[in-house]
């Protein structure tokens, strides 16, 4: 039944209450029901945190939001990992009924001696539920004074309303009719499900050696080799060091250079075509070492402060173990053979997809005994590749199943697809997606998609914004030169709390296969691909300055590590995005041009409310990239020239002060 007091449409709320809503460890996100009661006396509402072992803090006070919306919302933060629950408590609030009544009454001479009466009378019971025997004596004195008829009315009443009083009964008020909501779960996890840095790259192609004319063999890098590439990744700020899959790969139907069906004798094949007589997803390629080696690359990364976050994909190659030992796992076709995957007109004949109906059972136990194998080398992210090709109720077991015993353990989706299923993904246990950030590049298209990423659905699903990936080359970067690297680094660093960079990026790689293609010529994803980084750093190429200042800045300004805070603020000029985050006293301030091959100028008006500030108020700003200062205040003049500094844009640190009374500039 219905409460006493009507308690609504609580936020957040995923899937009706049959999942639990997300946040990680420290993170502030806003609660919300409607509350309303028949009549005119006043309302309150609260909402009760309370742990995964049933503890409750201090339950916070809500507010409403609008006047006469009955829409209510308190701001809550979550401290420890674990499944917790929150509680939306609406009760009548006798107090604020009679403070209403008694300042239209008394003051017109209605009802005086009678109103002060009752209003004593809700001061001696408010007195019980307040703790400290000195506090309780200040509520008892105002009943007293209410009382007193040697006062004036209105200085009795008065006495209702002194500071000292109001505090207190704001914090132990009066409930009556006290009516709780159903609890809603909450899963709080660690801070890299939300916040992170990451960095992919091939471990075959680091130390790798190619010969330029084709005639001796290429030789690959190897997990010791590739480690030497670390401190150089760890030096640019990324927290998360992502490998494509590491395992043996299949030698039947092997793709060439530029995906081609004409592999020469010594092309090394897709990393994705998973499984050989070697062995399948619990083995290492031997190229790139052994498990002892991997264990050591492992554990390089941890001394320099870095997770590895390793591929999963849940496909074969005809060679792999699982095809002989396990036919019922694939689908056979009419004339027997297996099928190979295929997304019309792209075909993967290097590569069988899972059928899951025969044997689901013994498909989640081999799933689950896989993850397992890696978690004990040290791994603790997962990168799914194209989980919405598999069930839903799949991932969802084998999720729960693993984050039961390992709440720490973080699977990335990566489904670039259609959003219902990138929602759901979301819902029933991915910590975190890959989302169409690729694909938005005009202003209306990233204000309108990160409103919704930072609105409602953060509540179950965290972006992570890849500014490429071995498959995708955006014509954006393709065309945009060095600027269009530039504006997407800054974009993707400020706008969510975790984002990444396929290696190549620094160095502006941007040449596709042909035109048209978001693939990459001489794709790593088919063949070695080492680079001369340090060539490239001594001549000025390389974007890892930009790089750094970004991982920096993320890591000094709370603001930045989170999603829900996002606000956007108008500007005249569809070329330029404009947008605010704040976390307590932390604002950061993104102003950027959009367009990679002109420069442009722009007012940019300020809802300063959003950022803790008077409609009236100047302030000091920091570019946080050049360093340079600048006031501003509610309206802005800025001109971004590509090519000039370290990226069109700015990233501006406030200092709020108090208004000067002189013009901004």
């Amino acid at each position: 039944m219905i409460g006493r007091i009507p308690v609504l449409d609580i936020r957040p709320l995923v899937d009706c209450g049959r999942r639990p809503a997300k946040a990680v460890v420290g993170e502030t996100f806003e609660v919300t029901a409607t509350v309303f009661r028949e009549g005119h006396d006043a309302v309150a509402a609260n909402v009760v945190l309370r742990d995964p072992s049933g503890r409750s803090g201090p339950w916070t006070p809500m507010r409403e939001l609008a006047p006469g919306t009955d829409r209510w919302g308190a701001e809550v933060t979550p401290a420890s990992e674990g499944r917790w629950t929150y509680t939306v408590e609406a009760w009548s609030d006798p107090i604020a009924t009679w403070r209403h009544t008694a300042g239209i009454k008394i003051p017109a001479g209605i009802d005086t001696e009678l109103v002060l009466a009752e209003g004593a009378e809700l001061f001696e019971r408010a007195a019980t539920g307040v703790p400290k025997k000195k506090n309780r004596a200040v509520v008892l004195a105002t009943a007293d004074a209410l009382r007193d008829e040697t006062r004036s009315p209105s200085a009795r009443h008065a006495a209702a309303n002194e500071p000292e009083v109001t505090a207190l009964l704001d914090r132990y008020p009066l409930r009556e009719m006290v009516s709780a909501a159903r609890p809603v779960a909450l899963q709080v996890e660690r801070q890299r499900a939300l916040f992170g840095s990451w960095y992919e790259f091939f471990p075959r192609s680091e130390g790798a050696e190619v010969d330029p004319l084709g005639i001796k063999p290429p030789k690959s890098g190897t997990f010791r080799t590739a480690a030497d590439r670390l401190p150089a990744v760890a030096a640019m700020g990324f927290d998360v060091v992502y490998l494509p899959p590491i395992h043996p790969i299949g030698s039947a139907f092997r793709k060439g250079p530029n995906n081609s069906l004409t592999p020469g004798p010594h092309d090394v094949g897709s990393p994705w075509a998973i499984g050989s007589p070697e062995g399948g997803h619990d083995a290492i390629h031997p190229d790139l070492g052994t498990i002892e080696d991997f264990d050591f690359f492992v554990e390089r990364a941890r001394e320099l402060r870095m997770e590895i976050a390793l591929d999963f994909a849940l496909q074969c190659s005809p060679d792999h173990p699982w095809v002989a030992k396990h036919p019922e796992w694939f689908t056979h076709r009419a004339d027997g053979s297996i099928a190979y995957a295929e997304n019309p007109p792209k075909k993967y004949q290097d590569i069988y997809p899972i059928a899951f109906d025969a044997d689901f059972t013994g498909l989640v136990a081999e799933t689950e005994r896989v993850l397992r194998y890696w978690m004990d080398h040290g791994v603790r992210i997962f990168r799914v590749d194209n989980p919405h090709t598999k069930p839903v109720v799949f991932w969802e077991k084998v999720i729960g199943d693993i984050n039961r015993t390992d709440p720490d353990v973080i699977f990335l989706a990566e489904a670039f697809t259609r959003p219902a299923m990138m929602h759901t993904l979301g819902q029933i246990g991915f910590q975190q997606s890959y989302t169409y950030f690729t694909w938005r590049n005009t202003k209306d298209e990233l204000t309108e998609y990160l409103t919704e990423l930072s609105g409602e659905a953060a509540d179950y699903m965290r972006p992570n914004f890849f500014v490429n990936t071995p498959d995708i080359l955006h014509a954006y970067l393709q065309h945009g030169g060095r600027s269009a690297f530039e504006v997407r680094a800054v974009l993707a660093a400020t706008l969510v709390p975790s984002w990444g960079v396929y290696a190549g990026f620094e160095l502006c790689e941007a040449v596709p296969v042909r035109e048209g293609s978001e693939e990459y010529l001489d794709s790593e994803k088919y063949e070695l691909r080492p680079r001369d980084w340090a060539a490239a750093e001594a001549a000025g190429r390389s974007l890892s300055p930009l790089v750094t200042a970004l991982n920096r800045l993320r890591r000094r300004h709370p603001a930045l590590q989170q999603l829900r805070n996002l606000r956007f603020h108008p500007v005249d000029n569809d070329a330029v995005l404009a947008f605010s985050k704040r976390s307590g006293d932390d604002v950061v301030l993104v102003v950027v041009n959009l367009d990679p091959h002109h420069t442009h100028e722009a007012t940019v008006s300020l809802n300063m409310p959003e950022l803790g500030l008077a409609w009236h108020e100047s302030f000091p700003v920091r570019d946080e990239l050049t360093g340079e200062t600048y006031h501003w205040g509610r309206d802005n003049y800025v001109r971004l020239e590509p090519g000039q500094g370290p990226a069109p844009a700015h990233i501006l640190s406030l200092r709020p002060t108090p208004a000067t009374g002189g013009s901004p500039t």
